[in-house]
Protein backbone atom coordinates (compact mmCIF):
# COMPACT_ATOMS: atom_id res chain seq x y z
CA UNK A 1 0.00 0.00 0.00
CA UNK A 2 1.32 3.53 -1.15
CA UNK A 3 1.27 6.30 1.72
CA UNK A 4 1.13 10.41 1.25
CA UNK A 5 4.46 11.22 3.07
CA UNK A 6 4.06 12.21 6.41
CA UNK A 7 6.38 13.32 9.31
CA UNK A 8 6.78 11.64 12.61
CA UNK A 9 9.44 11.60 15.53
CA UNK A 10 12.07 9.30 16.16
CA UNK A 11 12.65 9.09 19.90
CA UNK A 12 15.93 7.15 20.86
CA UNK A 13 16.46 6.74 24.93
CA UNK A 14 18.90 5.77 26.93
CA UNK A 15 19.03 2.02 28.25
CA UNK A 16 16.68 2.49 31.60
CA UNK A 17 14.53 0.07 34.00
CA UNK A 18 11.33 -1.27 32.67
CA UNK A 19 9.35 0.30 34.64
CA UNK A 20 10.32 3.04 33.11
CA UNK A 21 10.60 2.23 29.44
CA UNK A 22 6.80 1.02 29.76
CA UNK A 23 5.83 4.77 31.53
CA UNK A 24 7.58 6.48 28.59
CA UNK A 25 5.61 4.38 25.97
CA UNK A 26 2.47 5.25 27.30
CA UNK A 27 3.07 8.59 28.03
CA UNK A 28 4.06 9.40 25.11
CA UNK A 29 0.75 7.59 23.45
CA UNK A 30 -1.41 10.01 25.79
CA UNK A 31 1.09 12.93 24.21
CA UNK A 32 -0.19 11.53 21.26
CA UNK A 33 -3.69 11.21 22.34
CA UNK A 34 -3.99 15.13 23.47
CA UNK A 35 -2.48 16.07 19.66
CA UNK A 36 0.76 17.43 21.64
CA UNK A 37 2.92 15.74 19.37
CA UNK A 38 3.58 13.77 15.95
CA UNK A 39 3.14 9.60 15.82
CA UNK A 40 6.16 8.91 17.00
CA UNK A 41 9.10 5.82 16.74
CA UNK A 42 10.51 4.84 19.73
CA UNK A 43 13.98 3.29 20.14
CA UNK A 44 15.19 1.86 23.50
CA UNK A 45 17.02 -0.62 25.92
CA UNK A 46 16.73 -2.08 29.29
CA UNK A 47 19.03 -2.04 32.26
CA UNK A 48 18.79 -4.48 34.08
CA UNK A 49 17.32 -7.06 32.67
CA UNK A 50 13.67 -7.08 33.20
CA UNK A 51 10.75 -9.83 32.05
CA UNK A 52 7.59 -7.78 30.47
CA UNK A 53 4.41 -9.14 31.17
CA UNK A 54 1.24 -9.36 28.57
CA UNK A 55 -1.14 -7.08 29.88
CA UNK A 56 -3.33 -10.28 30.80
CA UNK A 57 -0.87 -12.55 31.61
CA UNK A 58 -0.94 -14.04 35.34
CA UNK A 59 2.15 -13.08 37.21
CA UNK A 60 2.20 -16.59 38.43
CA UNK A 61 4.25 -18.06 35.18
CA UNK A 62 7.29 -16.22 36.95
CA UNK A 63 9.30 -17.28 40.03
CA UNK A 64 9.52 -14.11 41.70
CA UNK A 65 12.14 -15.71 43.76
CA UNK A 66 14.35 -16.71 40.88
CA UNK A 67 13.87 -13.83 39.33
CA UNK A 68 15.26 -11.59 42.75
CA UNK A 69 18.40 -14.32 42.48
CA UNK A 70 19.49 -12.98 39.07
CA UNK A 71 18.96 -9.21 39.70
CA UNK A 72 15.76 -9.22 36.87
CA UNK A 73 13.03 -6.97 36.92
CA UNK A 74 9.80 -7.48 36.15
CA UNK A 75 7.49 -5.52 34.61
CA UNK A 76 3.13 -5.66 33.22
CA UNK A 77 2.81 -4.26 29.52
CA UNK A 78 -0.62 -3.04 28.95
CA UNK A 79 0.28 -4.89 25.46
CA UNK A 80 -1.10 -8.11 25.31
CA UNK A 81 0.96 -11.42 24.27
CA UNK A 82 3.33 -13.28 26.53
CA UNK A 83 6.23 -12.93 28.92
CA UNK A 84 9.56 -11.16 26.80
CA UNK A 85 13.00 -10.72 28.53
CA UNK A 86 14.22 -7.90 27.50
CA UNK A 87 18.15 -7.99 27.41
CA UNK A 88 20.65 -7.57 24.74
CA UNK A 89 18.13 -6.10 22.22
CA UNK A 90 16.62 -3.19 20.54
CA UNK A 91 13.19 -2.31 21.64
CA UNK A 92 10.91 -0.42 19.69
CA UNK A 93 7.16 1.68 19.80
CA UNK A 94 5.12 3.17 17.93
CA UNK A 95 2.63 5.61 19.37
CA UNK A 96 -0.19 7.02 16.78
CA UNK A 97 -3.85 8.27 16.26
CA UNK A 98 -6.31 5.22 14.85
CA UNK A 99 -6.71 7.53 11.71
CA UNK A 100 -3.27 7.67 10.79
CA UNK A 101 -3.13 5.50 7.90
CA UNK A 102 -0.76 3.33 8.74
CA UNK A 103 -1.89 2.23 11.64
CA UNK A 104 -5.90 2.59 10.48
CA UNK A 105 -7.85 -0.38 9.75
CA UNK A 106 -7.67 -2.36 12.98
CA UNK A 107 -4.95 -4.69 14.71
CA UNK A 108 -3.81 -6.70 11.33
CA UNK A 109 -3.67 -3.93 9.13
CA UNK A 110 -1.64 -1.75 11.17
CA UNK A 111 0.23 -4.97 12.43
CA UNK A 112 1.19 -5.75 8.44
CA UNK A 113 2.03 -2.29 8.03
CA UNK A 114 4.35 -1.89 10.56
CA UNK A 115 5.80 -5.72 10.29
CA UNK A 116 6.80 -4.53 6.34
CA UNK A 117 8.96 -1.69 7.80
CA UNK A 118 10.76 -3.79 10.06
CA UNK A 119 11.46 -5.97 7.59
CA UNK A 120 12.54 -3.87 5.43
CA UNK A 121 15.24 -2.69 8.13
CA UNK A 122 16.71 -6.23 8.75
CA UNK A 123 16.69 -6.82 4.74
CA UNK A 124 19.52 -4.49 5.34
CA UNK A 125 21.29 -5.57 7.47
CA UNK A 126 21.41 -8.60 5.50
CA UNK A 127 18.75 -10.71 7.40
CA UNK A 128 17.16 -13.37 5.05
CA UNK A 129 13.83 -13.06 6.51
CA UNK A 130 10.00 -13.39 5.83
CA UNK A 131 7.10 -12.01 7.11
CA UNK A 132 3.72 -14.43 6.27
CA UNK A 133 0.33 -14.28 7.55
CA UNK A 134 0.08 -17.29 9.99
CA UNK A 135 -0.55 -18.53 13.34
CA UNK A 136 0.70 -21.19 15.39
CA UNK A 137 -1.26 -23.14 17.53
CA UNK A 138 -1.12 -24.07 20.81
CA UNK A 139 -0.41 -27.62 21.59
CA UNK A 140 -1.63 -29.71 24.09
CA UNK A 141 -4.12 -27.34 24.71
CA UNK A 142 -1.61 -25.04 27.36
CA UNK A 143 -0.94 -21.47 26.80
CA UNK A 144 2.73 -21.13 26.10
CA UNK A 145 4.30 -18.17 28.26
CA UNK A 146 7.29 -17.19 26.24
CA UNK A 147 6.42 -14.54 23.36
CA UNK A 148 9.35 -15.98 21.15
CA UNK A 149 7.95 -19.72 21.11
CA UNK A 150 4.65 -18.34 19.19
CA UNK A 151 4.59 -16.44 15.72
CA UNK A 152 1.71 -15.00 15.50
CA UNK A 153 0.19 -12.83 12.26
CA UNK A 154 2.80 -11.15 9.91
CA UNK A 155 5.80 -12.29 12.81
CA UNK A 156 9.59 -11.68 11.06
CA UNK A 157 11.54 -14.99 10.65
CA UNK A 158 14.06 -16.64 9.16
CA UNK A 159 13.72 -19.95 8.40
CA UNK A 160 11.00 -20.39 10.51
CA UNK A 161 12.57 -18.88 13.38
CA UNK A 162 10.86 -15.97 15.61
CA UNK A 163 12.84 -12.70 14.82
CA UNK A 164 10.72 -10.39 16.60
CA UNK A 165 8.02 -10.45 18.84
CA UNK A 166 5.70 -7.54 18.81
CA UNK A 167 2.17 -6.84 20.64
CA UNK A 168 -0.46 -3.88 20.08
CA UNK A 169 -3.09 -2.06 22.12
CA UNK A 170 -5.99 0.04 20.34
CA UNK A 171 -7.07 2.32 23.01
CA UNK A 172 -9.02 6.01 23.14
CA UNK A 173 -5.40 7.87 22.95
CA UNK A 174 -4.97 5.82 19.89
CA UNK A 175 -2.37 3.27 19.00
CA UNK A 176 0.20 1.64 20.91
CA UNK A 177 2.39 -0.95 19.30
CA UNK A 178 6.16 -2.40 20.32
CA UNK A 179 7.95 -4.89 20.04
CA UNK A 180 11.71 -6.72 20.56
CA UNK A 181 14.81 -7.77 18.47
CA UNK A 182 17.08 -9.60 20.53
CA UNK A 183 20.88 -8.76 19.14
CA UNK A 184 22.69 -11.64 20.60
CA UNK A 185 22.79 -13.61 24.06
CA UNK A 186 20.81 -16.59 25.18
CA UNK A 187 17.67 -16.51 24.50
CA UNK A 188 16.67 -19.79 26.39
CA UNK A 189 17.61 -17.51 29.91
CA UNK A 190 14.09 -17.05 30.07
CA UNK A 191 13.25 -20.78 30.94
CA UNK A 192 15.32 -20.33 34.32
CA UNK A 193 12.00 -18.23 36.20
CA UNK A 194 9.12 -19.77 34.86
CA UNK A 195 7.34 -21.84 37.12
CA UNK A 196 5.05 -24.07 34.57
CA UNK A 197 8.23 -25.81 33.35
CA UNK A 198 9.24 -28.79 35.33
CA UNK A 199 13.24 -28.38 35.69
CA UNK A 200 13.46 -31.92 34.24
CA UNK A 201 12.09 -30.70 31.15
CA UNK A 202 13.73 -27.58 31.01
CA UNK A 203 16.71 -28.65 28.11
CA UNK A 204 13.70 -30.19 26.35
CA UNK A 205 12.42 -26.97 26.16
CA UNK A 206 15.61 -24.92 25.57
CA UNK A 207 15.65 -26.95 22.71
CA UNK A 208 12.63 -26.10 21.18
CA UNK A 209 12.63 -22.45 21.60
CA UNK A 210 16.30 -22.28 19.84
CA UNK A 211 14.66 -23.94 17.25
CA UNK A 212 11.63 -21.14 17.02
CA UNK A 213 13.59 -18.22 17.42
CA UNK A 214 16.73 -16.46 16.92
CA UNK A 215 18.82 -13.45 17.56
CA UNK A 216 20.55 -11.59 15.02
CA UNK A 217 23.56 -12.98 15.76
CA UNK A 218 22.73 -16.52 15.36
CA UNK A 219 21.88 -16.07 11.76
CA UNK A 220 24.59 -13.55 10.66
CA UNK A 221 27.46 -14.62 13.07
CA UNK A 222 28.48 -12.14 13.97
CA UNK A 223 27.52 -8.85 16.16
CA UNK A 224 25.65 -5.77 15.42
CA UNK A 225 25.51 -2.75 17.89
CA UNK A 226 22.40 -1.23 18.85
CA UNK A 227 23.15 1.66 16.81
CA UNK A 228 23.60 -0.10 13.96
CA UNK A 229 20.19 -1.64 14.60
CA UNK A 230 18.69 1.35 15.38
CA UNK A 231 19.46 3.24 12.03
CA UNK A 232 18.51 0.27 10.37
CA UNK A 233 14.78 0.62 11.75
CA UNK A 234 15.15 4.07 10.78
CA UNK A 235 15.73 4.02 6.97
CA UNK A 236 13.29 0.94 7.62
CA UNK A 237 10.42 2.81 8.65
CA UNK A 238 10.97 6.36 6.75
CA UNK A 239 11.30 3.73 3.15
CA UNK A 240 8.66 1.13 3.56
CA UNK A 241 5.66 3.62 5.09
CA UNK A 242 6.80 6.88 3.23
CA UNK A 243 7.74 8.85 6.46
CA UNK A 244 10.56 11.18 7.35
CA UNK A 245 11.67 11.01 10.92
CA UNK A 246 12.94 13.99 12.49
CA UNK A 247 14.74 12.86 15.96
CA UNK A 248 13.18 14.59 18.88
CA UNK A 249 13.19 14.68 22.51
CA UNK A 250 10.78 13.76 25.02
CA UNK A 251 8.61 16.75 25.99
CA UNK A 252 8.61 18.31 29.36
CA UNK A 253 5.11 17.06 29.18
CA UNK A 254 5.75 13.89 28.33
CA UNK A 255 8.26 13.52 30.71
CA UNK A 256 6.32 14.43 33.88
CA UNK A 257 3.83 11.83 32.83
CA UNK A 258 6.03 9.31 32.40
CA UNK A 259 7.41 10.22 35.88
CA UNK A 260 3.98 9.78 36.75
CA UNK A 261 3.00 6.48 35.29
CA UNK A 262 6.25 4.86 36.51
CA UNK A 263 5.86 5.92 40.44
CA UNK A 264 2.09 5.35 40.66
CA UNK A 265 1.43 2.17 37.82
CA UNK A 266 4.55 0.38 36.27
CA UNK A 267 6.90 0.71 39.18
CA UNK A 268 4.27 -0.77 41.97
CA UNK A 269 3.84 -4.44 42.38
CA UNK A 270 0.48 -4.56 42.90
CA UNK A 271 0.12 -3.76 38.94
CA UNK A 272 2.58 -6.01 38.17
CA UNK A 273 0.74 -8.83 40.14
CA UNK A 274 -2.60 -7.62 39.13
CA UNK A 275 -5.19 -10.48 38.17
CA UNK A 276 -6.78 -9.30 34.35
CA UNK A 277 -9.27 -10.45 32.77
CA UNK A 278 -7.94 -11.04 29.15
Amino acid sequence: MEFQRATWRLIKTEAAAGSWNMAVDEAILKAVGRGEVQPTLRLYSWIPACISLGYAQPASDIDMNKLEEKGWEIVRRITGGRAILHTDELTYSVCGPDDEPRLAGGILPSYENLSRAILQALISLDLPVTAVPQRDKESNGIKNPICFEVKSNYEISVDGKKMVGSAQSRRKEGVLQHGTLPLYGDLTRIIEVLTRIEPAKKQKFRDRMLQKAATVEMILGKRITWEQAAEAMKLGFEQELNIKLIEAELTQVELRDAEILAKEKYGKIDWTKKEVSA
